[in-house]
């Protein structure tokens, strides 16, 4: 989960839910968040840490920030020098992952369709969006962190893409290499109080509404591969704060020339698709 956070485009929810974890996760935030801090005012400590499923959430926290401080550096290298390679290996992890989770869709009924529909385009439409500037301010982190462990947690929605737009995914990686602190900790802080609140909202659709749920998060992820797709035409670049030429826009093509680069694409693609369906089945027979 850790490792697809990082990548722009890639949802670390979209992990959770392939591998069996999602609705556990989303009920352990909840209770870690909402009953375990209820208690906790009311003077019963000891209930309080009972309440907390330290067993599940100690391992899996632990596993995503382990990623995020080993990875950073290795994905920000390569995003940057092989950035062609590194979208297709998560284009068939992502392509794979929509049509895994669509077969938990029980009956697909005409409202199920249009919610995967409307999500799918939802979220073609949010991966085209033109970057904006946003002030280096703390609330400004602040505000970031929450809005980005929202679309962590749904699958297909990138948090780290949340904050390209939001123009401080490269403050925030910058942040995480520096170990600025300060910034770091407004981030998790704002983090904490979007989970908090948004999950207990998923946990209510799950629960009223499973299947057409499961078919609008299916739209989020098939949705979000536009941003994925191997071959870029850059149509917009800019200047960062560090003075350094950054891309704004760019638009899918398609290869000129069928060369080794592109085997080497479709190779890739082939591999995540391969690997995630491996996955998911090492998943089901545990």
């Amino acid at each position: 989960m850790g490792t697809a956070d990082i990548i722009p485009g890639v949802s670390g929810g979209t992990m959770a839910f392939i591998f069996g974890i999602y609705e556990e996760l989303l009920d352990s935030i909840k209770k870690a968040t909402g009953e375990a801090p209820k208690m906790l005012f009311k003077g019963k400590v000891k209930d309080a840490y009972k309440t907390v499923p330290w067993a599940f959430l100690l391992p899996v926290s632990g596993g995503i920030f382990s990623a995020i401080l080993l990875l950073s550096n290795l994905l920000s290298f390569l995003l940057d020098t092989q950035a062609t390679f590194v979208r297709s290996f998560f284009f068939g992890l992502v392509l794979a992952s929509g049509y895994i989770v669509s077969r938990r869709v029980k009956v697909w009924t005409i409202s199920n369709v249009i919610s995967m529909i409307v999500l799918f385009v939802g979220a073609f439409e949010l991966v085209g969006l033109i970057p904006v500037s946003t002030p280096e301010i703390y609330l400004a982190f602040f505000l970031s962190g929450a809005l980005a462990i929202c679309a962590m947690i749904l699958p297909g929605i990138s948090g780290a893409f949340i904050l390209v737009l939001l123009g401080k995914y490269d403050q925030v990686l910058n942040a995480v290499v520096h170990l600025d602190i300060v910034i770091l900790l407004l981030v998790m802080g704002g983090a904490v109080l979007g989970l908090a609140m948004f999950s207990r909202v998923l946990s209510w659709l799950f629960a009223k509404h499973h299947d057409l749920t499961v078919a609008g998060l299916t739209g989020l992820m098939l949705g979000s591969i536009r941003k994925l797709w191997p071959w870029k035409e850059v149509l917009q670049t800019g200047i960062d704060r560090h003075g350094e030429i950054v891309i704004l826009q760019d638009s899918n093509i398609l290869p000129k020339t069928i060369d080794v680069s592109v085997i080497a694409v479709l190779l890739l693609v082939t591999l995540g698709i391969v690997l995630l369906i491996k996955l998911s089945s090492f998943n089901r027979d545990k």
